[in-house]
Parts: structure tokens; sequence; C-alpha cells
């Protein structure tokens, strides 16, 4: 009973990843693999729902005394796999292949005797968010070895063409080439800001137009990228450009943050020590926070991203009188900060969540969800610190600036 306990726990556990991947043609190596359940992909489907199943290289460690119609590939969907794991609970089944809950793709006691290869074509006409997983109903007697490409895709109406990208997801390219227009016409307004009030602009004002461009290259390479899986299911290279961007951005973003709450170029023409070990803390935890990403293919929520940078950002403030003020002391900069705060944890948990619990149908709309907050984070962050010759959120007067140090000199004579 522990032994099927912990299949159910782990086989939560490995669906729950599913939703990480963005469908496409996908190619696995399974090597001496005894596991009971291998998952693969997530695809939603139409009624007009294709699953094309190529399997090389099939190597078995045991032919004996095995049922191989116990063995093989199956669809599920999530609801209807938790009723499964209740099934093999309760002991009415002993093998998931077995219920009559999931579709069965292929089962290995159809292929011929010496074979090491097979191909399936599977037509699914019920609209649904299906995963495609592999059981091995023995995990103790046998290991298998094979090497997997799956290839899912609806067909499009009269024209009958194969789309690749799964249900509910199948409009991304136009959503997020739509947003990569609206940010490179933010840019081109912002060169103009940047002309007209050339006097009081600072070095962060190009830091920050250099953001924004970063950020409509990410999205275009984006794009590119779901545009081409859509028609080949290949990103064909532009999945490399849009990681490479994305990596930029993240980092970018984060420290253009840093440097506000630092009140760098604003306030003082220079980082003091803390304040670039600051940036040499939070831009690394970006470079980790790009490879997470990249390794799992989705911006999932990274809770050490805002801790950190909230409780060095404050560390950093209190080398200063004028940083002080900026971030927290004197509510200078504290409205900048709760939404900094509000947009992270919106972006990292509330869209995440929006996507765990919306139809498969409607996954577009925590895309476009993430999209608009962050929009909105942008064009909040230029109107407060635009180049303004009278900025509230900058004049700081010296009355301001000694009850900053005197409140400082208190905090650390207490700490000491």
């Amino acid at each position: 009973m522990a032994i099927l306990r912990f299949f159910v726990f782990f086989s939560i556990f490995l669906f729950s990843l599913l939703s990480l991947s963005s469908a496409e043609i996908r190619s696995m190596e399974i090597r001496s693999d005894s596991r009971p359940i291998i998952p693969f992909d997530e695809f939603g489907f139409t009624h007009t729902g294709r699953l094309e199943l190529n399997v090389t290289k099939i190597s078995l460690s045991n032919r004996n005394n095995i049922d191989f119609k116990k063995v093989g590939f199956f669809l599920c969907t999530r609801e209807s796999w938790l009723h499964v794991l209740e099934q093999l609970e309760s002991s009415e089944i002993t093998c998931a292949l077995e219920s009559n809950l999931v579709k069965r793709v292929y089962t290995f006691d159809t292929l011929r005797p010496n074979a090491d290869s097979f191909n399936s074509l599977f037509v699914e006409t019920d609209p649904d968010q299906y995963s495609l997983v592999f059981a091995n109903c023995y995990p103790d007697l046998l290991k298998v070895s094979m090497d997997v490409r799956s290839v899912m895709y609806n067909l499009e109406g009269k024209s009958g063409r194969r789309d690749y990208l799964s249900a509910g997801r199948t409009i991304l390219p136009r959503v997020y080439f739509l947003f990569s227009l609206i940010y490179f016409s933010m840019a081109v307004f912002w060169v103009y800001v940047l002309y007209k009030k050339r006097l009081t602009v600072f070095r962060i004002h190009f830091f920050m137009l250099a953001v924004v461009l970063l950020k409509a290259l990410n999205l275009l390479c984006e794009a590119e990228d779901k545009s081409y899986i859509k028609r080949t299911g290949s990103a064909h290279g532009w999945d490399v450009l849009f990681y490479i961007f994305s990596f930029l951005k993240g980092i970018s973003l984060f420290t253009l943050i840093v440097l506000i709450g630092t009140g760098w170029s604003f306030l003082k023409p220079y980082l003091q020590d803390r304040e670039k070990k600051v940036l040499m803390i939070v831009i690394p935890l970006q470079v980790v926070a790009n490879i997470a990403q990249i390794v799992i293919d989705e911006s999932g929520p990274y809770g050490k991203d805002w801790v950190t940078w909230k409780q060095n950002l404050r560390e950093a403030a209190r080398t200063d009188g004028k940083a002080a003020v900026t971030l927290m002391k004197l509510t200078l900069f504290r409205h900048y900060y709760i939404v900094v705060i509000c947009y992270i944890y919106f972006t990292r948990v509330v869209v995440y969540a929006l996507e765990t619990i919306t139809s498969y149908r409607y996954l577009w709309t925590s895309v476009v969800a993430a999209e608009l907050a962050t929009l909105a984070f942008y064009v909040f962050t230029g109107y407060r610190f635009k180049p303004e010759a009278h900025n509230p959120y900058f004049a700081i007067d010296d009355d301001e600036e000694e009850a900053a140090v005197e409140q400082l000199k208190l905090e650390d004579e207490f700490e000491l």
C-alpha cells in the first residue's frame, strides 16, 4: 500500500509538470527505464486532433512472464487520471491501461516478434486536453529502452492544414506580435520624449529605452517562435533568439529596478559599494531564473527574485541618506516599491494560478493577463521617472535628508 501511495503522488507530480512544456514535435530517449509512468507531453485537441507516434530502437530487458497488454502508450485527461488513481488504490484495476477512462494508443502486445520499432496514427475526436503517457505495469521485472518521437496537432477547418500549437494557444503568435508592436511604439515615443526633454535627461533614461527595446525584441522572437511551431512543429532557431532576449530583458529589467531604488543617475552619479553588491546579487539571480526558464520552458513563479531584491535593496539604501529617502524612510519611492512587489507577485503567482484553473481552450488569457500587467508596469515606470525639471520624486530638501541621516544613525547604534 505504501508503494501504491508513492506511485499515486509521484504520478500527480509528473502530470503537474506537463503544463510547463509547450506542445510541438517532441523526441525523447528512454534508456533502461523501469518507471511505471513516463509522461511525455500535454496537448489540447479539437475534434480534428491527431497523434503520430514513432518509436524506434525498442529494447526490453525481459520478455518472459510479461503480459504486454499492460505495457504501452495511452492518452488521458487530468480529471480522468485522478479517477484512474482511485481505481488503482481501490484495487479495481492493477494497471492504468486496464482502465476504461484512458485511451489506449499502442500496447506492446501488438508489436511483431523481433521488431524493434513501430509507427502509429491515433485520431482524437473528443475535444479536451490530453497527456501522452507510457505505462509499464511491471516495473520490478521490465526495463524499457526506446527512442520516442511524438507529433501532436489539430487540423484546421476547411484547409486541413496542421496546427501544431495546442488548442487555446493557437492565437499566441498574433498576441505576442501585437504586444511587440506596442513596445516598439513605446520605444519610438520614449525617444521623442528624450529629445524633447534632453536638458533633463539622465543616463538611466537611456537604460530605460534599452529595457523597452529588449522587451519588444523578446516578444517579436517569441511571436516568430510560436508561429513556426504552429506551422511546422519546430521553432527553426527562433527559440534560441527568444531565450537570448529573454535573458537580457530579465537582467536589464531587474537591474533597472535596483538602480531606480538606489537613486543612481537621478540623485547621484555613481553607485556606492553596497549598491554594487546589490547588483552582484540580483543579476546572478536573474541569470539562474532565465536558465531555469530555458530548462523547463516556463516562467514559473520565482520567489527568491523579489525577496532577495527586497532585502538587499533595503540594505543598500542604508548606506546613503538620499537612497534611504528614495526607498522607504520618507515614502518618496514607497509607491513604486509597492508597485514592483505587486507586479512581480501578479506575474509570478497570479498568472500561474490563472493558467492552472482556466480551461485549456482559454490558456491564452493567462498570457494576455501577464503581458497587460507587464505593459502597465512599464508605462507606470516611464511616467513616474520621465525626464522632468521638477519631478516630485526627486525633490529632496535638506530637512528630509538630515532626518534620513539621523534615522540611519539611530538604527546603526541600535544594531551595534
